[in-house]
């Protein structure tokens, strides 16, 4: 079924071209947009009385210089990903992470000698607790973006397991998007839907919190089966070919790495520690906000003493481990700053790039070393930014022509008259077609529950139903829709053509999105708190 679709390029230029016949057909119109505060933060949303017709621009010569605008629009996750493909080259290329998977791997061959774990499976026990780490991310702070970072380390790792890099994928990148799907405290989807349709914020936590269990429970259920599969044949993987340049790369044994710590490596460190200390006195304490709740930490006094005793630790062992450790406290400052210092793309793009430098002098390769491996990176990675430009270019042609608040207009009026049910279920559905175009979920709900809210008190809806039809609807087809930035860029550094990624996803999207439509009866039928 799958086996003659185009490439990745020609797809989305096909769909442009599609895009760009529906401007020609389409009714232009707009809606009004007015500034309100949502939750502190000042949002545009939609007057959903005021939609009226215009005239629409089609769009013809437009579908070339869509390219452009694409990557305009799309310029803060291009940049994000060339940063962090010149960051990791670097990195690759002292083998560190090489290490660090066999060392990994030894670990986890010894605690198969375990009757209990072996006959559970510890890359099972792994893939489950990989999983629902990134899962919390996802429900907490709606990470996304950020699973790009983690691509290239999780997908060799996944190979070396014996898997393919649709695992790796899963394990951070779906994990993430079913804790999106099922987001509890989640500020930028349920935080602002919830504020837009005057709700108290994260109102409904016990059955969302359910929900979220569930979607996880089938989820990583399914990618651990798939898993099994391809552990027992590798060729029954659709990426099998293509996974070919990440078993070659990950093809590493002790013999080919030499064990050492020059005196580069120390040099890095006590400037890194110093560094360090300065920021732990001047930001002693930092508040971290999960959702609604806060604490103030010293969370950077503690992160740099920890850091001084795991860099010490590592270093007297070889510097292939003191540039791991570099590698796990950007992670771990990467958290801090995500809930700490509501950090976005460029800080954590920074905080990677000087990762990478900061490898490189370790390892004590020369400046113009470096910048060659820098660039080797980014150019390696280009094909995944090219692509999410490309796909960038479908929302400026569907905006340019003046369309997209038509087909919002339409969809939400095609729901008079259905009941409570037939509501929540349009919704639902209206939702996840709307996600396909608009896949920003802080964007979508600014648009869509100005008009959904008040619509669900004329048939005696619960607005909590609507915003769970909103946050399922926003969720679950991130995962598949070509106009996602965040997809098309994850699966070019995992180097997986789109067309595979759609013959493997699309079974598991329609059990995900079944599974959504039945958590939404209970909103419905039953009386919840918060409903």
């Amino acid at each position: 079924m799958f086996k003659n679709i185009p490439h990745t390029y020609v797809i989305i230029f096909s769909i442009i071209l599609l895009s760009a016949m529906l401007t020609w057909i389409i009714p232009g119109g707009v809606y009004e947009r007015q500034k309100i505060e949502v939750n502190g933060v000042e949002r545009t949303v939609i007057d959903k009385d005021s939609f009226h017709h215009v005239d629409n621009e089609p769009q013809t010569w437009q579908v070339f210089s869509a390219f452009f605008k694409g990557f305009t629009r799309q310029a803060g996750i291009i940049v994000f990903i060339l940063m962090i493909g010149g960051a990791f080259w670097i990195v690759n290329s002292t083998k560190a992470i090489d290490i660090g998977i066999l060392s990994f791997l030894e670990t986890a061959k010894r605690l198969e000698k375990n009757k209990l774990l072996r006959r559970i499976g510890v890359n099972n026990i792994i893939i489950v607790l990989v999983m629902l780490v990134f899962s919390v991310f996802g429900a907490v702070f709606g990470m996304s973006e950020e699973t790009i970072a983690f691509i290239i380390i999780l997908v060799p790792l996944s190979i070396s397991m014996g898997y393919d890099s649709i695992v790796g994928v899963c394990m951070s990148f779906v994990a993430a998007g079913l804790g999106f799907a099922g987001a509890v405290l989640n500020p930028f989807t349920i935080g602002i839907a919830q504020g837009i349709a005057d709700l108290p914020l994260f109102s409904g936590f016990g059955y969302r919190l359910f929900s979220w269990f569930v979607i996880n429970l089938i989820g990583i259920a399914w990618v651990l089966i798939y898993a099994r599969k391809i552990k027992k044949n590798p060729k029954l993987s659709p990426v099998y070919e293509t996974d070919s340049y990440w078993r070659k790369h990950v093809e590493v044994t002790d013999q080919e790495l030499k064990y050492h710590t020059p005196k580069s490596a120390w040099v890095v460190f006590l400037l890194t520690t110093t560094a360090l200390v300065i920021f732990a006195f001047i930001y002693p304490v930092t508040t971290m906000s999960i959702g609604h709740a806060s604490q103030t930490l010293p969370m950077l006094p503690i992160t740099a003493f920890l850091f001084i005793l795991a860099g010490v630790l590592s270093l007297r062992k070889s510097i292939h481990f003191f540039i791991l450790t570099l590698l796990m406290f950007t992670i771990i400052y990467l958290i801090v700053g995500v809930m700490g210092y509501s950090w976005y793309i460029e800080e954590i793009a920074s905080l990677f790039l000087a990762m990478g430098l900061l490898s490189g002098a370790a390892i004590g390769y020369s400046a113009n070393r470096v910048t060659r491996l820098f660039i080797e990176g980014a150019g390696d990675i280009l094909s995944a930014a090219m692509v999410v430009g490309l796909a960038g270019g479908i929302l400026v042609i569907l905006e340019d022509g003046r369309i997209i608040d038509t087909i919002l207009n339409s969809v939400a009026g095609s729901m008079e008259g259905m009941g409570k049910f037939g509501t929540v279920s349009v919704m639902y559905a209206i939702q996840n077609l709307i996600n396909v175009i608009i896949p920003s979920g802080s964007a979508k709900a600014a648009l869509t529950m100005p008009v959904m809210a008040p619509f669900s008190d004329l048939v005696n809806l619960s607005r909590q139903a609507t915003v769970m039809a909103f946050q399922f609807g926003d969720g679950f087809t991130n995962m598949i829709t070509p106009t996602s930035g965040v997809l098309i860029g994850v699966l070019g550094v995992a180097r997986i053509p789109y067309d595979r990624w759609v013959k493997w996803i699309w079974p598991f999207m329609l059990v995900l999105i079944l599974l959504g439509w039945l958590l939404l009866i209970p909103t419905v039928t039953l009386s919840l708190s918060g409903f």
